[in-house]
């Protein structure tokens, strides 16, 4: 499972959830019964865009000390 930030338009919110990668989001109404909030006055029908999120670094190290970050020297890395 891996976390999603979707946008709505209709109503300026962006809601973030936690979904397999096979599964897919398209409407206010599937985001708010998967994020378990009030559609309020937004149409469920109302569409959604997919973000891109910033990727969360993960490393293989449990050493505690400050390993190399798992993008490596790729260049979107800030850590080059």
């Amino acid at each position: 499972m891996a976390l999603y930030d979707y946008y709505c338009e209709a109503n300026d919110r962006t809601v973030e959830v936690r979904h397999g990668m096979s599964e897919s989001v398209k409407t206010w109404g599937e985001l708010c019964e998967m994020a378990g909030i009030d559609a309020g006055d937004t149409p469920a029908d109302a569409p959604l865009r997919k973000l891109m999120g910033a990727p969360v670094p993960m490393t293989g190290s449990s050493s505690g000390s400050d390993p190399a970050p798992a993008c490596g020297t790729g260049g979107c890395c800030p850590y080059n």
